[in-house]
């Protein structure tokens, strides 16, 4: 985090900024939820890259703080839709939005914040990033509706698993990294190698924070246990446990998940058997191996300190303290 913020902590920094100045409606609701789920934190994994990115193939100009916030506010709004879908009390070890004022205004807050979004790129004026934010938007819509459907389908394979992850969570990263090539003029090759590198990236990012489901703290990491798995949510973890069961186990899982709501002694028996299986540990190693990916396709980047932080970016994705 050091090198990143020795980068690029000034744009960051301005970004935070940005995003809550940005935020303007004559519809005091809005600025108040909009406000409530950006100052509630995360990551800025997406404005972080883009700018990471765009400093690497030497972008100078003025779109940089605006376009970073472009991505932030697409995420945001994916978050509060995925907050509805999945009936979520929390977000950020915060109360959801959906709890404090409704899946209605939740439902209206996100799709304001995809217009503000796309009414800033209007402004940069690039018809060529506008056409690659707009395909991952469409996107991330196809993998929350595939996830969707599948819900609780027992038959979903890890190649499905990786389709729904990669246009849900992956395609939105991968934009931001390509966009950032974009604004800086990068070459076709250039470009599509940053690309590459925030898709891999990407699709390992969403396979470790699956496991969070299984592991996680509702006080460190703001989510319930087992959150993702009452909800019908088939991740990873699962599909590799289901594949190697044996017929008896997998019957055990087929009939807690035949439940319409998991109590805890069900929700301990497939956490028992995922653990018997390795299923955290086969997910951490299928992880990596898009690191390695992802880092394969640094090796003609010339900037070097911009290399050594994204190569850091990378590595944080699976070496995060859970």
């Amino acid at each position: 985090m050091k090198q990143i913020i020795s980068l690029i902590g000034n744009e960051l920094t301005e970004v935070e900024r940005s995003l809550m100045n940005t935020l303007s409606s004559p519809v005091p609701l809005i600025n108040k939820v909009g406000s409530y789920i950006i100052a509630s934190g995360g990551k800025r994994f997406r404005p972080l890259l883009y700018l990471l990115v765009a400093k690497g193939f030497n972008y100078q100009g003025g779109h940089n703080i605006p376009l970073a916030c472009v991505f932030e506010y697409i995420h945001t709004a994916t978050l509060l839709h995925d907050d509805v879908l999945d009936h979520a009390e929390m977000r950020r070890g915060n109360s959801s939005a959906n709890t404090l004022w409704g899946d209605r205004i939740s439902v209206l807050v996100g799709d304001f914040l995809v217009s503000k979004a796309f009414s800033i790129l209007v402004e940069t004026g690039n018809v060529k990033a506008m056409q690659v934010i707009s395909q991952a938007t469409a996107n991330v819509a196809e993998g929350e509706t595939m996830q969707t459907v599948r819900g609780g389908d027992m038959s979903l394979t890890e190649e499905e698993y990786i389709t729904i992850i990669t246009n849900k969570t992956a395609s939105l990263i991968a934009a931001a990294c390509q966009t950032g090539a974009i604004m800086g003029n990068a070459d076709r090759d250039g470009e599509l190698s940053l690309r590459n590198y925030g898709l891999n990236i990407g699709i390992a990012f969403q396979m470790v924070d699956d496991t969070l489901d299984y592991v996680s703290d509702s006080q460190k990491f703001g989510k319930a246990l087992c959150k993702d798995l009452q909800g019908g949510k088939i991740t990873l973890p699962l599909i590799y446990t289901l594949s190697k069961s044996s017929d008896e186990d997998r019957q055990i899982i087929a009939d807690c998940l035949n439940h319409t709501a998991l109590d805890m002694e069900q929700v301990r028996t497939i956490l028992h058997l995922i653990k018997k299986y390795d299923g955290l540990g086969y997910v951490f190693m299928r992880a990596r191996e898009y690191i390695r990916l992802a880092l394969s396709t640094l090796n003609g980047f010339d900037s070097a300190p911009v290399r050594d932080a994204l190569i850091a970016t990378a590595n944080y994705v699976v070496e995060r303290d859970w």
